[in-house]
C-alpha cells in the first residue's frame, strides 16, 4: 500500500478489470501444477483424529485431502462456519466472533455514455480522457464536518444525505473495457448502513432512493452526469455479503481499525497466520496486515505453511 512498483503515492488499475488479476494469478499457479476448482462451495474443513486439517470437504460431499488447508475467507466464515468449533479454543472463538466487521459501503457502478465532465476540469473538446479522469475522484469531502454528518446519519440507519464519493473511471486507461466512446465508472460510497432504520431491509426502491441521491451529488460537481447514465448495478452491505460472501459487506474481511491490525488481526497472538488448529492457516484480508489488493497476506502465510510442510 502506498506505492506502486516503487512508484510513492501512485495507484494502479489492473488492464481487464480485477477479474483479470485472479486470472493472472490462476494462469501462474496452474503453470507450476495447481488444480483450481471453481463453483465448488466448502462444506466444512476436514480433521484428522490427532486435530491436524487434512483437507476440506465439499457442499456435495467431495473430500478432498491435503497436508495443509489456506484459507481465504474471513475469520469469520473460516472458524465460525468451516471449522469444527469443539477443535477451537473458547476464548479464541470468543474473540473472532468481536472482530468488527460492519461496512457502510455501498458500491455502484455505472455506464455511461460519455466521460463527465467537471465544473472544476472541463473535458476536453475532442472527449479524450484528461490526467484527472484517471485518478481518484473524490466528492463531498471538503470538510471533515461532511463526513462526520455522513457517517452520523447511518449510525442512525439512514443512508448519508450527502454521501461521501470516491469516484474512479478505469475506462480511462483501460478502453477495452467499454465500447468506444463509453466509459465505466466505479462509484465507492459510504456512509450506509446494513440495515435501515426501524430494522428495514434494503429493497429495490431503497437501494434507488439512494442511487439517485449520490447521481444528484455527482451532478452538481459534473453537470450532465445523470443524462449520461445508461446502466447501473448497486450493490449495498447485504448485496456484497450475499454475493460476494464478505461478512458484513467488509470488503477487508473486518475494520482496518487500530484495534484490528498488527498483533490484533485476526486476534493477539494469531497474527502470524497459523490457527489454533495445526495445519489451518489464514491468508485472506482478515489476516495481518489486511486488505487492499497487495497480497501481503497470501505471501507471508504461504511461507509459513511452505516451512511447516518441509517439517512434515
Amino acid at each position: 500500500m502506498g506505492e506502486l512498483e516503487g512508484r510513492r503515492g501512485a495507484w494502479g488499475y489492473v488492464a481487464g478489470g480485477m477479474g483479470a488479476l485472479s486470472q493472472a494469478i490462476a494462469r501462474a499457479a496452474a503453470a507450476r501444477g495447481a488444480h483450481i476448482f471453481t463453483e465448488k462451495a466448502v462444506r466444512r474443513v476436514l480433521l484428522g483424529k490427532d486435530g491436524r486439517a487434512q483437507g476440506v470437504v465439499l457442499q456435495d460431499g467431495t473430500e478432498v485431502r491435503s497436508k495443509l488447508v489456506l484459507s481465504n475467507a474471513s475469520p469469520h466464515i473460516t472458524f465460525l462456519e468451516l471449522t469444527p468449533q469443539e477443535e477451537l479454543p473458547k476464548d479464541f472463538v470468543q474473540r473472532i466472533r468481536q472482530i468488527d466487521t460492519r461496512s457502510p459501503v455501498t458500491k455502484i457502478n455505472v455506464a455511461v455514455d460519455r466521460l463527465p465532465s467537471f465544473l472544476a476540469a472541463p473535458n476536453a473538446r475532442d472527449g479524450r480522457p484528461l490526467p484527472h479522469h484517471q485518478c481518484s475522484i473524490h466528492l463531498n469531502c471538503e470538510g471533515t464536518h461532511l463526513l462526520h454528518q455522513a457517517f452520523t446519519e447511518a449510525t442512525h440507519g439512514h443512508p448519508s444525505s450527502r454521501p461521501m464519493i470516491e469516484l474512479c473511471i478505469p475506462s480511462a486507461l483501460d478502453p477495452g473495457l467499454a465500447p468506444q466512446g463509453c466509459h465505466v465508472v466505479s462509484l465507492f460510497t459510504q456512509y450506509t448502513p446494513s440495515v435501515l432504520a426501524g430494522g428495514r431491509p434494503w429493497d429495490e426502491q431503497a437501494r434507488n432512493a439512494y442511487a439517485d441521491r449520490v447521481f444528484d451529488c455527482i451532478e452538481a460537481y459534473a453537470p450532465g452526469f445523470k443524462a449520461s447514465v445508461i446502466g447501473r448495478d448497486i450493490l449495498t452491505p447485504p448485496d456484497l455479503e450475499r454475493i460476494f460472501g464478505l461478512p458484513g459487506g467488509n470488503i477487508f474481511h473486518g475494520a482496518m481499525s487500530l484495534d484490528q491490525l498488527y498483533f490484533a488481526r485476526p486476534a493477539p497472538s494469531y497474527s502470524g497466520y497459523r490457527s489454533p488448529v495445526p495445519s489451518l492457516y489464514l491468508c485472506g484480508s482478515g489476516a495481518h496486515p489486511g486488505g487492499g489488493v497487495m497480497g501481503a497476506a497470501g505471501r507471508n502465510a504461504a511461507q509459513v505453511a511452505l516451512e511447516d510442510f518441509r517439517g512434515l
